[in-house]
């Protein structure tokens, strides 16, 4: 534990992130709604955070390089802070797709300076526990978050002012820890054509996955409300699908380890088409039915990034786990570019439904290309197999950060 105690600011301005910027992404639209904006507009918004998303992880490590590692957290923290402000201050969906939009840049150069900060600072003994713990912490402040919606409430200042607050606060644990300014880590080798054509299955997973959950993270708020659900009841609807997915990713991970990966990305990609063709059919306006199959849905639809990410691994030569992931990380981010303005379009013309309607079909199509994929490709030997790693879609960095705990655990069946 000693060793690790160094890490603890770190982690904790990474949990003080994570549920600042979990937080903002339901308030934008309930407030939004409450706002009169339109379900295109919030859908639009999502669109934005998530072409600044893409930005950020393409540039950060060039402002790394140039101004350090704490002096450019303090300036994408003070942007962020200021940007949540400037929401409140200036309620029009331009100014709020504008906000996003640097919003989403500066929160992936932030996790991209926690994480690459963690991994100089992590020794490979320790690997696997500060993995664990972080992945612990991500769940527990999303989620967790969401619930400071309704006890104060997603009218007036107050809620803004906090989450200002929560971000500007991380900057405390970043100054004041006890690890020096590291080495700004080189930057990630992208080759999207060669990782496409290693796995032309898994690189669709991800755009598929990024177009479905960036659609519920951004519009799920909005589907809530609209079938007539209290503060209450939604922020509980978008936690417990975020935690559903949260709790089965191992136990799915284990089966992928064992048959072959396609099968079991088959299945769960099946499990949550019907799941979202439930909440259309069979949930209606009940919220605890709601609950029950939300979280059934969060269970396969959130794992399957990192079911994709594992069966690119298997396909990957050795030494090529960061190359995959970081060129992973930004198919998923190109589909979340257009997933939460198709998946808005569809609200406005059929109702708070055509959200997880919307899901279904891509879910369909992502079905009809594992099929087709089963036929063109053997299976990867069970010896030859990566071990399933639970991935975060917060930077390219997390690759590097799960590598050497990936690469120690040797193939599975070994």
């Amino acid at each position: 534990m000693s060793s690790i105690r160094p890490l603890i600011p770190l982690l904790l301005a990474a949990g003080i992130l994570l549920g600042g910027n979990g937080l903002q992404s339901t308030l934008i639209a309930l407030r939004g709604a409450q706002e009169g904006f339109s379900a295109s507009d919030i859908g639009l918004m999502g669109t934005f955070y998530f072409a600044g998303f893409l930005l950020g992880c393409l540039a950060i490590t060039r402002i790394m390089k140039a101004v350090g590692h704490i002096r450019a957290f303090s300036a994408l923290a003070a942007i962020a802070s200021a940007g949540t402000l400037l929401l409140v201050l200036v309620p029009d969906p331009v100014m709020w797709c504008a906000v996003r939009f640097a919003g989403g840049f500066c929160f992936a150069g932030l996790f991209t300076i926690v994480e690459s900060w963690l991994n100089s600072g992590v020794a490979n003994k320790d690997r696997a526990r500060v993995l664990a713990i972080y992945r612990m912490v991500d769940t527990g402040s999303v989620t967790g978050a969401q619930f400071l919606i309704p006890v104060f409430g997603a009218g007036g200042f107050t809620i803004f002012a906090i989450m200002s607050i929560m971000i500007t606060l991380s900057l405390v644990p970043v100054s004041l820890g006890d690890r020096s300014n590291p080495t700004p880590p080189e930057d990630v080798k992208l080759d999207l054509a060669r990782v496409w054509r290693i796995s032309p299955l898994g690189c669709f997973g991800c755009i598929a996955v990024g177009v479905t959950n960036s659609a519920f993270r951004t519009l799920s708020p909005v589907y809530a409300e609209q079938i007539g659900m209290s503060v209450a009841d939604v922020v509980t609807f978008v936690s417990v699908g975020i935690f559903g997915g949260a709790i089965i990713q191992y136990p799915l991970g284990y089966l992928s380890d064992r048959w072959d990966r396609r099968r079991v990305l088959l299945i769960t990609t099946c499990c949550a088409m019907v799941s979202a063709l439930a909440l259309v059919f069979i949930a209606g306006s009940n919220p605890l039915l709601n609950f029950i199959i939300i979280f059934i849905f969060g269970c396969f639809a959130m794992p399957l990034y990192s079911l994709s990410a594992a069966h690119s691994n298997d396909r990957a030569d050795t030494g090529e786990f960061v190359l995959i992931n970081a060129a992973l990380m930004l198919f998923y981010s190109f589909g979340a570019i257009g997933g939460p303005f198709a998946a808005s379009t569809a609200m406005q013309y059929f109702g708070p439904s055509a959200l997880f309607v919307f899901s279904a079909m891509v879910y369909a199509i992502f079905i009809a290309v594992i099929l087709y994929r089963m036929q063109a490709r053997s299976g990867v030997p069970a010896g030859r197999r990566s071990r399933f790693t639970a991935l975060l879609r917060t930077s390219t960095v997390f690759a590097r950060l799960a590598k050497r705990n990936a690469d120690s655990d040797g193939p599975a069946g070994s």
